[in-house]
């Protein structure tokens, strides 16, 4: 079943531009990861230094196989100096309702 994932970025003060810029880099290789059917990157209106990110995904070990994967070649190292809090994840089902 799929899985949608919102994962919400509160960069440092300063260091928005600097984050767009390394998504830009990164999100090729996201989209093409196996199980990635998708992902929005959207800029919040009344905080212009978060961004949430709305991916969906075949199932959650996908995604998690994936975020390994990210942490494995260096990404949550390059990212963290660019964050003014933790990141939160959410997995979400589809209700149908």
């Amino acid at each position: 079943m799929s899985v949608t994932i919102l994962l919400d970025l509160k960069a440092a003060p300063g260091s928005i531009d600097a984050l767009k810029q390394l998504f830009v880099e990164i999100l090729p290789d996201t989209r093409a990861y196996d199980g990635c059917e998708g992902l929005d990157v959207h800029l919040n209106q009344d905080d212009g230094d978060n961004l949430v990110i709305v991916e969906r995904w075949q199932s959650r070990p996908h995604y998690e196989q994936y975020f390994a994967w990210r942490q494995q070649n260096g990404l949550i190292d390059r990212l963290g100096p660019l964050l003014g809090a933790p990141p939160s994840i959410r997995y979400l089902d589809k209700t149908g309702i």
